[in-house]
């Protein structure tokens, strides 16, 4: 893993794992499932390719992210979280509480540019429930003979469409 030591504070620590913006958007995307390079492309845009992969390769090393490569023609390969990279999903629900409250964004803007909510958008239909809340709700039953199971991603059709970079 590549770190420098600066001081042993966790904070400082956490803060070189997650290292930019761009470690927290794939993690965002790769919650809902394994994705193809061309599927992160498209879900990250403006992210170019070279520094998409420059992170991959990063977050591969720090064992955040397991790359799989399926092989054949054309070379196909996905990237999925490990469970070390899971452990940054409870900051995503902080980082969109966060954006919520102080009104970063307004999500119809996303929904308008990119044709859906993110997997986190709580204007989300189909919206990924995040582990903060599933822990909640198991912690919280509504009645105590009911069991709730926890909720999986829900993930967006593939498109195998062709993409030429």
């Amino acid at each position: 893993m590549r770190r420098r030591k600066i001081d042993g504070c966790p904070i400082a620590g956490a803060l070189q794992l997650i290292g930019d913006k761009w470690t927290m958007l794939v993690v965002r995307d790769l919650y809902a499932g394994p994705k193809r390079t061309t599927e992160l492309l498209e879900d990250l845009h403006p992210i170019s390719s070279r520094t998409l992969m420059g992170r991959l390769r990063e977050m591969e090393q720090d064992e955040l992210v397991l790359r799989n490569n399926y092989g054949g023609l054309p070379r196909r390969v996905e990237y999925e979280l490990t469970d070390r990279g899971r452990r940054l999903i409870p900051l995503l629900d902080a980082l969109l509480k966060t954006g919520l409250a102080m009104e970063c964004n307004d999500c119809q803007d996303r929904k308008d540019s990119a044709g859906y909510y993110c997997d986190f958008c709580p204007r989300n239909p189909e919206r990924v429930v995040s582990l903060v809340e599933q822990r909640d709700a198991l912690i919280e039953p509504a009645d105590s003979s009911e069991v709730i199971e926890p909720l999986q991603p829900v993930r967006r059709p593939k498109d195998d469409s062709i993409v030429l970079l």
